[in-house]
């Protein structure tokens, strides 16, 4: 785990006081979900944002006792949608830091899914990304959830930044981003219809680098894929594939190591590292500074398929 950094000292260009408006703007929207739906639950998938939210939901419903230790349980459990192709130290994190807080962890199993006949691949070696939707809509049908707690933000891609913080979704799961409903003077409008549901995303405001100071401010624990490490990848139209059993080289190509590390975490079979040597939250700071792509166009595949492949996977219920 790294140590807290002095944020006057790593960035001191940047006024990061920011940070205590965005913490307390999240808080404030954790403790709405909680005061207005009756069965939420809080999306885990162990990567930043979501580990973000976690912090956020521990700061904003159980008493801090020490340093970043909490005592208490938060009032809604953990959700977390298994591809079955996510990295093994993702699912490693996840278990452990679910341990430690002693949190109820969900887990909803695309393989569950893929028996059940409700997702049908093309092949073994497909992404398995985009079939997220049916599983997690499935999940919430059997769990009768009626909100989702996300770390969606909407920095992050096209798509996402047509988002309320308070997302409505039809009976169907799916959101239509033309019948988003107004959110004037911190005023959320809540009320559903039976079968439907609310996502809600309480870091909306906030970008990747606010994410990263928040995590070198607050100290928060990461899978070791955000930080460099060497890899074996394939270089393949303008992206760092890593080598794994459902990512095998195509033709001709090459395998080589690279010292890489992830900017986000997802399907192993589209979410690609990028080459750096930041070792550290500290260093992935200064770096973030200099970047000029967003984390989605450097890292997934799927993304890159149109400009509006996310906005479809939205509409049929997708995160």
């Amino acid at each position: 785990m790294n140590a807290p950094v002095n944020l006057d000292k790593l960035v001191p260009t940047v006024d990061h006081r920011h940070l205590d408006h965005l913490e307390e703007e999240a808080i404030f929207i954790l403790r709405e979900v909680a005061a207005a739906f009756e069965r939420p639950a809080l999306l885990f998938s162990s990567g930043k944002d979501s580990c973000v939210v976690l912090r956020l939901a521990e700061k904003a419903f159980k008493q801090r006792v020490a340093g970043n230790e909490f005592k208490g349980r938060l009032p809604f459990p953990l959700l977390h949608v298994d591809t079955g192709h996510n990295f093994p130290e993702v699912i490693q994190f996840r278990d452990q830091r679910v341990a430690e807080m002693g949190e109820r962890l969900i887990v909803a199993h695309m393989d569950d899914s893929i028996k059940a006949g409700t997702v049908r691949l093309a092949h073994p070696l497909e992404s398995r990304n985009g079939h997220q939707t049916v599983t997690l809509l499935e999940a919430i049908e059997a769990n009768r959830f009626d909100v989702l707690i996300g770390g969606a933000r909407r920095d992050e891609e096209k798509a996402r930044a047509k988002e309320r913080i308070f997302s409505h979704r039809d009976s169907f799961g799916q959101w239509q981003p033309k019948e988003q409903r107004p959110e004037l003077w911190n005023l959320f409008n809540t009320r559903i219809r039976p079968g439907e549901h609310f996502r809600a995303f309480p870091i909306s405001n906030w970008t990747e680098l606010d994410v990263w100071l928040y995590l070198a401010r607050e100290n928060i624990p990461l899978p070791s894929l955000y930080y460099a490490h060497q890899r074996p990848i394939i270089r393949r139209k303008g992206l760092l594939v890593p080598l794994t059993e459902v990512t095998p080289p195509e033709g001709d190509e090459q395998v080589e190591t690279a010292t890489v590390r992830f900017r986000t975490v997802g399907d192993m079979t589209c979410t690609c590292p990028v080459e750096s040597d930041a070792a550290s939250a500290s260093d992935i700071v200064a770096e973030t500074l200099t970047v000029t792509v967003s984390e989605r166009g450097a890292t997934r595949m799927d993304d890159r398929t149109s400009d509006a492949s996310m906005e479809r996977r939205k509409k049929e219920g997708y995160f």
